[in-house]
């Protein structure tokens, strides 16, 4: 049964926020642009690899300075890292400089990541909205996904009017100073409990998050879960950009009966491809509430579409590796797919994890999460870079995605791991 919204002024504030930052013009082309520059497939993965590890450096810090200093300071500084980064790929272009860039926007991924989430589940209780955690999470996500979705055409229109991908990173820098701007209108009981000056330590506040936080994690239920939640997310990070050179495979499969350059048309096609697929992630993440409400439990959603995903990307490698045109759609359509599961598991990963920590350090439970897929990113990306010089995409998505396959019995969860309305100690002791 579908559960109410309470819509709210801040309610759109959340969903405006999360519109905002996935305004990325870059994120259809990056791989796109990478191979323009003339690196190799391993060397993206290097870079994604560089991006997720540095992230995960400064992910726990990052979510113990938000619960500590206050989360809207934290933003902000966030998305000024965005900003160097995305000017230094504007400006620069070599593998260096790009690992450079790679490194500020990890500084501003790590900053971000978790502190927004704990924003919103602070406000749900604060409003005593508790029980709305995943539909009115999921409803939040699909701003975002409605965001990358505009987003996709309006790159595609930019790259198509200028002709290069390397312009879509200053357009990019836009709306991320409409975001700050938007953060420093939260109310500020949505900074967390925060630290006061000269009456508690800075040190003692961050020994006492520690111990929290290590009591909690401790649990191997609890660091399975997270795990699991984790793998997936991580998985579809590292190969989800794969996405653009099967797309510019299936434009050059195209009959030449077009007016247009090879190199517009296949702006238009990524553009709108990118568009239709965060059309229907915004709707899988609007209908996530509903969906897990037809399985058993949290643990049958998440253990059944880790399954699923993984099969689906396997299956989809296979396909692209045909290099024929209608195995190649098929491809693109599971391909798709995966897309589609990660909106559907990731409000239902989300709200569990919010119902079970101390609030106190909630935005430091969600940045551990975020870091554990990081991590499966980060392991990810440079061993697909690697078969994918070697063999070819396909074969590379094929192997990556069976090998992840075979380790799923590690990342299975159990139901009563799910049990409602306790406390973290208690409900996976």
């Amino acid at each position: 049964m579908s559960v109410p919204i309470t819509k709210d002024l801040q309610y759109y504030k959340f969903g405006l926020y999360g519109f905002l930052k996935n305004l990325r013009f870059f994120e259809p082309f990056l791989y796109l642009f990478f191979l323009e520059k003339g690196l190799s497939y391993f060397q993206i993965g290097t870079l994604i690899t560089v991006r997720e590890l540095m992230r995960n450096l400064m992910e726990i810090p990052s979510g113990v300075l938000a619960d500590a200093f206050g989360r809207r300071r934290t933003l902000v500084f966030s998305f000024i890292a965005y900003i160097i980064s995305f000017s230094i790929f504007y400006f620069l272009s070599s593998w260096g400089e790009f690992v450079v860039a790679m490194v500020f926007y990890s500084f501003g991924d790590s900053f971000r990541t978790g502190t927004h989430k704990a924003m919103i589940f602070e406000y749900l209780n604060i409003k005593g909205w508790a029980d709305q955690k995943v539909y009115y999470y999921g409803h939040t996500r699909s701003w975002s996904q409605f965001g990358s979705a505009l987003s996709s055409l309006a790159a595609a229109l930019l790259v198509f009017y200028s002709g290069n991908y390397q312009t879509i990173f200053l357009y990019s820098i836009v709306p991320y100073l409409l975001d700050m701007v938007l953060i420093l209108s939260y109310p500020k009981e949505l900074e967390g409990s925060g630290i006061t000056m000269g009456k508690v330590g800075i040190g003692d506040t961050f020994r006492n998050l520690y111990k929290e936080f290590k009591r909690a994690f401790l649990n191997l239920k609890f660091a399975k879960t997270i795990s699991n939640i984790a793998l997936f997310s991580g998985y579809l990070k590292a190969v989800k950009d794969y996405l653009q050179p099967l797309l510019l495979m299936l434009v050059l499969m195209l009959p030449v009966a077009f007016s247009v350059s090879k190199e517009k048309l296949s702006s238009l096609v990524i553009g709108g491809t990118y568009f239709i697929i965060y059309l229907l992630t915004s709707v899988a993440s609007r209908k996530s509430g509903e969906i897990s409400e037809k399985f058993k439990n949290q643990a049958a959603v998440l253990n059944k579409t880790l399954f699923l995903g993984l099969l689906a990307g396997g299956i989809s490698g296979l396909f692209y590796a045909t290099g024929a045109i209608l195995w190649s759609v098929f491809s693109l359509l599971l391909f798709v797919l995966l897309f589609i599961i990660d909106n559907i598991r990731r409000p239902v990963g989300v709200s569990y994890m919010a119902g079970l920590p101390d609030r106190k350090i909630l935005a430091t439970t969600l940045s551990v999460e975020s870091q554990v897929k990081g991590l499966f990113a980060a392991a990810i990306a440079p061993l697909m870079g690697f078969l994918a010089d070697k063999l070819g995409i396909g074969l590379a998505l094929l192997i990556v995605s069976f090998s992840l396959i075979i380790l799923i019995p590690l990342f299975w969860l159990k139901s009563s791991y799910f049990q409602k309305d306790k406390h973290i100690m208690k409900n996976l002791s």
